[in-house]
């Protein structure tokens, strides 16, 4: 593979194509063509090839892609060979629809361990994970040896949470807040704000025709 910079719109669809490669090997598929993927996928064949430039020759002109060769190599880059252990950082609202989304029953994203402050919570098991009280989040964390935090806490307790966890030697935030984290260069946070992404889609809604359309 290119020893190069991967950029993050191109890395945000990794995932995307994996899912339909997964798809196409299942239906018995054997081969697939950037076009082919990109009426599946809704992503113009010409950033597909972009994308896919990044990681090297993954394809020959005339035959297209190999499916199982391509799906296989994608799946190291997403390491869908090993499991990763999540930390979830607040099990209010928010953070139980996630238990309930079931990410511990994936075959290589698992909840492994839930905080939070209320006392009716602490000590319970929800969906299966076990909550501790946020006392214990920074010894938890480092014991299960922990590097990827979901935080759903409110926006005044965002910044000590995430100080907490680079305490505890989180190296990924998915933060649900509305806060700005400042964190250390080698801590990658990626922020969810649900409000943001409803505004953007009112804006497209009524500034594009019904003809038009924008794919993520």
């Amino acid at each position: 593979m290119k020893t190069q910079t991967i950029p993050r719109a191109t890395a945000k669809r990794l995932p995307l194509y994996y899912r339909y490669l997964r798809v196409l090997l299942d239906s018995g598929k054997t081969k697939v063509s950037s076009t082919e993927l990109s009426e599946a996928v809704k992503v113009d064949s010409a950033t597909i090839r972009r994308d896919f430039s990044y990681f090297g020759e993954l394809g020959k002109r005339g035959y297209g892609y190999d499916v199982e060769s391509l799906l296989e190599f994608f799946g190291k880059i997403l390491t869908e060979d090993r499991l990763t252990n999540v930390a979830l950082i607040g099990v209010g609202n928010l953070g139980n629809a996630l238990l309930n989304y079931g990410f511990h029953q994936g075959n290589n994203i698992r909840i492994s361990a839930a905080f939070d402050v209320k006392e009716d919570l602490v000590g319970r098991i929800v969906e299966g994970i076990p909550v501790y009280p946020m006392s214990d989040m920074v010894e938890q964390i480092k014991q299960q040896q922990i590097e990827i935090a979901i935080m759903t806490v409110p926006s005044s307790a965002a910044q000590d949470v995430a100080n907490q966890l680079i305490e505890a030697g989180v190296r990924g935030i998915m933060n649900f807040t509305p806060v700005r984290l400042t964190t250390p260069k080698h801590v990658q946070v990626q922020s969810v704000n649900l409000t943001h992404e409803l505004q953007t889609l009112i804006y497209f809604l009524n500034h594009y025709g019904e003809d038009q359309s924008t794919t993520n």
